[in-house]
């Protein structure tokens, strides 16, 4: 029996259909596994090196001069500058202050200058400026501040897209941690780190105690022990008292 005979338009489309069922049977799906984004705390919120600005307020105290607690803070202010600074330390003075505070603000500025000369910053590594006061009546510091590299999470903490309770079905069902997770311990982590560098490079051995060597070898050489013999009040040993 002959088979029907069909137009050629219609034979094509038929053909091309089938084709297209039959790869549709045999194409492999392709299987997403795992979650969308990072899990580990270190990927969502890494800690990353970039330039920052440290800042020092010194409060105007009587008639200008500057107590034993905020010399203190400038020293180690001026030292922090000396080992990671870079550029001068920006003194930005209050202008408009109350009457009569003009004088001590001056004072001030001038008893911080000669303590980063003691420090070892002359005067030229200060730039002074000065800031415009919006309240005379509250107090108004004079600021310190210089640029240096600083370690901080690149991420933004406090940050909840996912609802941590039962709205959120889908999430609590894949059984992962958190988005905000590790965030602020990322964070505490980085403002301990006094040198940044550390998170990129080991540093570099330092000199050794040749004379405290050499008198380790020569005792080696005449059978005698080397190490050092500590004793509490002349009697006791620390040796005697490990495991007590």
């Amino acid at each position: 029996m002959p088979l029907p005979s069909f137009p050629k338009p219609f034979a094509l489309v038929a053909v091309a259909g089938v084709a297209a069922l039959l790869g549709a049977c045999r194409s492999e799906r392709v299987a997403t596994t795992g979650s969308l984004y990072p899990i580990d705390y270190r990927a969502r919120h890494p800690i990353v090196l970039t330039d920052g600005v440290r800042s020092l307020d010194v409060f105007v105290t009587g008639t200008g001069h500057i107590d034993p607690r905020q010399a203190a803070d400038i020293d180690a202010f001026i030292l922090e500058f000396r080992r990671y600074g870079r550029g001068t330390i920006v003194l930005d003075m209050p202008r408009g202050v109350a009457p009569g505070t003009g004088m001590a603000v001056e004072r001030m500025g001038a008893a911080i200058r000669r303590l980063g000369a003691d420090g070892g910053v002359p005067a030229s590594r200060f730039t002074v400026t000065g800031y415009a006061v919006s309240n005379p009546g509250l107090a108004a510091p004079l600021r310190l501040s210089f640029q240096r590299m600083e370690a901080k999470v690149a991420s933004q903490c406090g940050t909840w897209p996912q609802d941590l309770g039962v709205g959120d079905p889908a999430f609590n069902g894949r059984n992962e941690p958190h988005w905000n997770l590790g965030c602020a311990t990322q964070t505490n982590v980085a403002a301990q780190i006094a040198d940044p560098v550390d998170l990129v490079r080991g540093r570099p051995e330092g000199r050794i105690d040749t004379i405290r060597r050499t008198g380790d070898i020569m005792k080696i050489r005449d059978g005698k022990d080397p190490s050092t013999q500590w004793r509490q009040d002349g009697q006791t040993s620390v040796k005697s008292q490990v495991g007590q």
